[in-house]
């Protein structure tokens, strides 16, 4: 596969990736520039890989996590237009655009590491292993972020919700 049918083929993949694991896309966009100026050069030994796209996936998660240690005083956005919203037939939209916000602010700001894991084990449905493999770090290690990316979202989530009331109006 050439270099140009990989992105004719995966580039809005690979865009809908960067901005699920950055949660903004107009960052998301600036990584995978990035990431496929980087690879162009390389494509010949990137495309003799079992998995070129996995490879890419592997640059876009080490991209984001050098940018942002390059630039950690960096405001995260509030809200995420490029994730599609699951609605239920009925269901206000208000309410689930005000909760789906909620939730992506309360992601965007967990450690870098601990998003990119949230991201690709509901995301991307990668086991532990796959992950760690991707990260480059053991199991267990993804397991403990994911652990505490858990109690910082169950901590921000009941600060959030009015008592007794189970975050429902009425």
């Amino acid at each position: 596969m050439t270099f140009e049918e990989f992105l004719t083929t995966r580039l809005a993949a690979l865009l809908r990736y960067a901005t699920v694991l950055a949660c903004d896309p107009h960052l998301a966009e600036d990584i995978v520039q990035e990431v496929v100026a980087r690879a162009h050069p390389r494509w010949a030994r990137i495309s003799a890989t079992d998995v070129p796209e996995a490879y890419v996936k592997r640059m876009i998660v080490n991209e984001l996590a050098s940018w942002r240690r390059r630039r950690a005083a960096r405001v995260v956005p509030m809200s995420l237009a490029a994730l599609d919203m699951v609605t239920a037939p009925g269901a206000d939209p208000a309410v689930q655009l005000d909760e789906r916000d909620a939730m992506i602010r309360r992601l965007a700001a967990l450690p870098v590491r601990q998003r990119i894991v949230v991201a690709l084990r509901y995301y991307e449905g990668l086991s532990d292993e796959q992950i760690a493999d991707l990260l480059g770090c053991r199991p267990a290690t993804v397991r403990s972020h994911a652990s505490r990316a858990f109690a910082t979202l169950r901590t921000n989530m009941r600060a959030q919700t009015p008592t007794g009331t189970g975050g429902r109006h009425g």
